[in-house]
């Protein structure tokens, strides 16, 4: 095992590479560009390909284009170049294109500030591409080291359910400098729970079979099998239809066979919940960092409180809130939007609340005070523009 000292930028390359990923495009973007930046110098070490694209748009549509070649591909940007990959995301669902896709959430709207953290894209990245009669799969790493599992995770669920998978990281976790540990051999891959599915090719004549099966070959051009692949309602055979009956097989496959198979998608932590606590702390990404440090300060007062920290996303993981209890839903965004989907997912008779700051991330001492002030069953006070309460 190689340990070192690097960021999250570079453990994702390192991930996608081990993965066997021979094609990256992209386009410059903090805090993503050093993605690109390493890509450049890794691809051509293992026989691969960097394109740096005109854009965002162009980039996806060369990933896609690659993966249908053949290629394992992956593209990297932050929330500004995220939404621009709305119409190749909709190929790549559509189609079923194995490709991965890492945001590096920023500060919003828009282009905001570059160099502070924010989680802004939670609902874009569930609902990128027009149209609906889709599911997505989104992981969220909190570290550097997770950073690279869960790249290698991504690439692995892409191959094995033929879809686009977002890795939604912040600029946290992707700038930031930690202790990283890097496999060196198929051993030490695999004791780290790691996987690598090989690409593979579609033999036909039936490429977009009605089912929710996964583990079916993507749809790979130029190998004499007579593969079709269009962002129109194909049929089984890929070709264009406009038989509404077709459509219906479609979507029902586009959301079955990632609903069907959660058992390999679901994952996430729960700090101290065994003893049914009266508040849960819910956040994603690196906030759960703070979040789980201010859980256990509460701990160690004897105050009866546990977490939840998502890591797989969307499908969003119902179950994990069914307890009834007063949630506080920590988010680096002002407007709310992990929070809202606790609050529909939460048992009856529960509180949901809401902490959210941009650009930093709290204290786990404020946090504290807001724990105290829930199970005294005090109102939290909005504190002006600084933190942002429901």
């Amino acid at each position: 095992m190689k340990r070192t000292f690097d960021t999250g930028n570079a453990a994702i390359t390192e991930a996608a590479i081990r993965s066997g990923c021979t094609l990256f495009a992209g386009y410059p973007i903090t805090p993503a560009t050093e993605i690109a930046e390493n890509m450049s110098r890794r691809l051509p070490q293992v026989g691969g390909y960097y394109l740096q694209a005109e854009d965002e748009n162009a980039a996806l549509h060369i990933c896609n284009g690659g993966s249908i070649g053949g290629l394992k591909a992956m593209t990297a940007t932050s929330g500004p170049g995220f939404i621009l990959f709305a119409d190749a995301f909709g190929w790549a669902v559509s189609s079923e294109v194995p490709v991965v896709i890492v945001n590096s959430q920023r500060v919003g709207p828009v282009s905001g500030i570059t160099g502070a953290p924010g989680q802004g894209e939670f609902y874009l990245s569930r609902y990128l591409t027009h149209g609906g009669n889709f599911e997505t799969i989104v992981l969220a790493p909190s570290s550097v080291q997770e950073a690279y599992r869960l790249t290698v995770r991504a690439f692995y669920l892409a191959e094995r359910f033929r879809t686009p998978v977002i890795v939604l990281a912040d600029q946290m976790v992707t700038d930031g400098w930690e202790t990283l540990e890097l496999p060196e051999t198929d051993a030490e891959f695999l004791a780290m729970g790691l996987e690598v599915v090989p690409r593979r090719i579609h033999p036909g004549p039936e490429f977009y079979p009605a089912t929710d099966d996964i583990d079916i070959p993507p749809v790979v051009l130029g190998h004499n099998t007579g593969a079709a692949c269009s962002d129109w309602t194909p049929t089984d055979r890929g070709h264009d239809t406009e038989d509404i009956t077709w459509q219906h097989k479609h979507a029902w496959r586009l959301i079955h066979k990632i609903l069907n198979h959660r058992d390999l998608i679901d994952e996430a932590d729960q700090w101290f919940l065994d003893d049914a606590p009266e508040v849960i702390l819910v956040a994603y990404g690196t906030p759960s960092r703070v979040v789980q440090s201010a859980v256990r300060a509460a701990r160690s007062e004897g105050l009866p409180v546990g977490g939840i920290r998502p890591i797989s996303l969307w499908p969003f993981q119902d179950h994990l809130f069914k307890r009834r209890a007063i949630y506080l839903v920590v988010e680096l965004n002002w407007d709310g939007q992990l929070v809202r989907e606790v609050q529909r997912a939460a048992a009856d008779g529960s509180q949901v609340h809401f902490w959210g700051r941009c650009g930093e991330l709290p204290t786990s001492g404020e946090l504290l005070e807001d724990i105290k002030a829930l199970l005294k069953h005090e109102p939290l006070v909005r504190d002006g523009w600084r933190t942002e309460k429901w």
